[in-house]
């Protein structure tokens, strides 16, 4: 069985999101800041940092 990576992705920060219940700010706040980093200067070292 193939699941696409969104898809999993979207069904994992759902149940994250249902059991914890962290605040709303921290979701935005992860979301915000992930995004903006991946787009910075940063972004290829914390690529290849993963890698």
């Amino acid at each position: 069985m193939e699941v696409p990576l969104w898809f999993a992705l979207l069904v994992v920060g759902y149940l994250g999101v249902k059991l914890t219940r962290p605040p709303a700010w921290l979701i935005a706040v992860l979301l915000l800041g992930g995004f903006l980093l991946a787009d910075s200067v940063l972004g290829p070292a914390l690529n290849a940092l993963v890698k």
